[in-house]
């Protein structure tokens, strides 16, 4: 089977990592050039609006192999010069693909997401968790650091203070206290999981898809731009807004008081 498989479904695409007998690692480099694929593929079609990623079997992600961390193999073999450079080529490019999405991004996480894995969870704009879900910012407990972004996107997802605490214990944090923590936005049933997940992003899907792209990169440049430069390219973006047909048919169909019917024009 694929190491990462991609469902299409009205203007909702699915992604889930698919080696539940390794927990979804995703740190061997056959699986993130699999994941940059798919995320290419996701980002390039223009029929997508949303994107759902979630894992196979018991577990979201175990984020990197312990046993190749042990062995000193793969991208932890060699001297430190060279770990560093596959961190580079390998791992860091993920969180580059998938903040870069200019789709919203649903983590439909479904059980333990642990180091890399939890790390992967909160790369995306949301998450749902299953009751089995479990977050787990262990890097320190093994004795190194989150080398894959972890420590850029936590305290802008969930606030410096909780970050820290989770960054620094290594703790695991279970679905009803990341519910209270504001680490999710909902926990369910395992079995209502996916569809959840996916009423929420038809929620998404049913609005103009360009208007969509377009305002993920507005909060996206939102935390790299001063105010005034933020409003210039919020206004630079809105005035090609108002030139869309889509906009047309949102404005006449509210005003008829009729269903508007979006054709990413």
């Amino acid at each position: 089977m694929p190491e990462v498989l991609i469902e299409k479904s009205e203007r909702i695409a699915t992604v889930t990592i698919n080696v539940p007998e390794k927990r979804n690692v995703i740190t061997d480099q056959g699986m993130i050039e699999t994941l940059l694929a798919a995320f290419h593929d996701v980002e390039s079609d223009p029929a997508v609006s949303v994107m759902i990623l979630t894992g196979a079997g018991s577990a979201f992600s175990a984020g990197g192999d312990l046993k190749a961390m042990r062995d000193r193999t793969g991208m932890f073999d060699g001297a430190p010069l060279d770990i560093a450079e596959r961190y580079r080529a390998g791992i860091q490019r993920v969180p580059k693909a998938l903040y870069g999405l200019d789709v919203p991004t649903i983590a439909a996480v479904n059980g333990p997401a642990v180091g890399a894995g939890c790390d992967l969870a909160f790369m995306c704009d949301m998450r749902i968790a299953s009751t089995k879900a479990q977050f787990a910012e262990a890097f320190v407990n093994l004795g190194i650091i989150p080398g894959d972004a972890g420590s850029w996107f936590l305290p802008k997802r969930i606030g410096y203070q909780i970050a820290a605490e989770m960054t620094f214990t290594g703790r695991t944090v279970g679905a009803e206290e990341a519910l209270a923590k504001g680490l999710v936005l909902k926990v369910v049933a395992p079995e209502k999981l996916m569809e959840e997940a996916k009423a929420l992003a038809a929620v998404i899907a049913s609005k103009p898809p360009r208007a969509v792209r377009q305002t993920k990169r507005l909060l996206r440049a939102g935390e790299a731009m001063d105010l005034a430069n933020f409003l210039e390219f919020a206004a630079a973006n809105q005035a090609l807004a108002h030139t869309t047909a889509d906009h047309l048919e949102a404005v006449t169909a509210f005003l008829e008081k009729r269903k508007p019917e979006f054709k990413g024009g």
